[in-house]
């Protein structure tokens, strides 16, 4: 499908009002907004699912269940990369990406009605959702990787961003909305949202190409051809560079939560004795501590992400995060306060929502079609699992040593500094497929 070569009057119009986030050509921004909308709908999707499986597991399971299962993840999404791998090495880009999703909406109809039968499926839905969450949200960057130029994805991916962070917002709301119909409703309305999906991936996709291939490699509706997943990570250093890097980000933000849940449960201590309710005082701290991060978020999604990607380059918007996490765990240490230490947790996870994951999805517009697909899953999924894993090990350790919370911000500034040693490793092997660059070629159709 060809796209005109002169853009249209509605395409300038479009292209003007989303200047002042992105810079964006008239014959992009039709390409730009088909995705933003597309992982808008995803994430709306993924929040009507995440409330879903609330009352599914805590009803029928509780709290405890809940982490067991949560750490059970790990071990599934093992199995769900491996089989992903084997379709992938059978069909193309498209049918790869069809396939995943209408897999998932054929399981959400079954989820629907067995929830509807009063059937319990607490913790397997649960362990699907998480399947779901990380391998649906991966398919979309690989996508959008494969279809951008590195020099259009640091302008163009903060736009993307942007509609991720927006419907992140509204799925919690349309979520709240839709709850009194209970969860096999919920996951009717998500199945639905998931096929509209689907056909702007084929749009896309059509319209598009694969403008990043390079020249030696295979037509993007053509099967990927390698080896298995692990052969694929022992061999590939800049993807093992990459799932390091998720390893230590996860770990660090993971340890983070946790420090922060220690601290606000000392804080409510001390307002006990000053007769605050106990519940009302978490539920409070928490409603105020994630809008702000919700709120900043998408403030530095729609106002920072694609200036400082286009100005620095992906390798300096990589350690922005770091950098900032590396004083607020400095600070910690120094001063252990609830207060100061929400200010710092606002900053860290509304940048790693925002900057740090536009420019670690920026990695992959200079990587191979086998990297953004089977690669990229298993660091989006397995790894990022991983980092979480590792610390419900440390906490255990933590638990039987009597680790005070200083200690665990002591420990973050180890990984801190392991992080920016990735980060820099990182750059330097991205310059150097930059710099390769000249082996791309434009998408041309398949021979008939």
């Amino acid at each position: 499908m060809a796209r005109a070569s002169v853009p249209s009057g509605l395409e300038r119009a479009l292209a003007h009002l989303l200047r002042p986030f992105a810079k964006v050509e008239p014959v992009e921004v039709v390409t730009a907004a088909a995705l933003a909308l597309t992982v808008f709908l995803l994430l709306t999707a993924y929040y009507l699912l995440k409330t879903a499986r609330e009352p599914l597991i805590l009803l029928h399971g509780g709290a405890e269940v809940k982490q067991y299962a949560a750490a059970g993840q790990a071990v599934l999404l093992v199995g769900v990369v491996n089989a992903y791998s084997y379709v992938a090495r059978r069909v193309g880009r498209q049918r790869l990406i069809a396939t995943v999703y209408l897999f998932f909406v054929s399981n959400l109809v079954v989820f629907a009605i067995l929830a509807r039968a009063n059937v319990v499926i607490g913790v397997p839905f649960f362990l699907w959702v998480g399947v779901f969450n990380m391998t649906a949200v991966s398919q979309f960057w690989s996508l959008a990787a494969d279809v951008y130029t590195p020099e259009q994805g640091k302008r163009l991916f903060g736009i993307l961003g942007i509609g991720s962070s927006v419907g992140a917002l509204a799925g919690a709301r349309f979520a709240k909305a839709l709850a009194p119909l209970g969860p096999a409703w919920l996951m009717g309305v998500a199945a639905c949202i998931l096929l509209v999906c689907v056909g702007l991936f084929a749009w896309v996709g059509k319209r598009e190409g694969s403008p990043g291939r390079k020249a030696d490699e295979a037509h993007h509706e053509e099967p990927l051809v390698h080896d298995h997943v692990a052969g694929i990570l022992a061999r590939d250093k800049y993807l093992l560079l990459i799932a390091g890097l998720t390893l230590l980000l996860n770990w660090v933000r993971s340890n983070g939560d946790y420090l922060l849940d220690r601290t606000l449960l000392a804080a409510l201590a001390d307002a006990k004795s000053h007769g605050v309710d106990p519940s009302t005082f978490v539920t409070s701290f928490k409603a105020e501590y994630f809008g702000w991060v919700n709120i900043t978020g998408v403030a530095l999604q729609l106002f920072v992400v694609s200036r400082v990607m286009t100005r620095l380059g992906v390798r300096n918007a990589l350690l922005v995060l770091p950098a900032v996490a590396f004083l607020e765990y400095g600070s910690y240490l120094v001063a252990p306060i609830l207060s100061i230490f929400m200010v710092a947790k606002v900053g860290e996870s509304s940048l790693e929502y925002s900057l740090q994951n536009t420019a670690r999805q920026a990695l992959f517009l200079v990587s191979s079609r086998v990297e953004k697909y089977v690669g990229k899953t298993v660091v989006d999924t397995v790894v990022v699992r991983a980092g979480d894993a590792l610390t419900a090990v440390l906490v255990l350790a933590a638990t039987r040593a009597s680790m005070s919370p200083r200690a665990f911000a002591t420990i973050n500034l180890v990984l801190i500094t392991l992080w920016i040693l990735a980060v820099l490793a990182i750059g330097r092997e991205h310059a150097r497929r930059e710099g390769e660059g000249d082996g791309r070629v434009a998408a041309e159709p398949l021979p008939s």
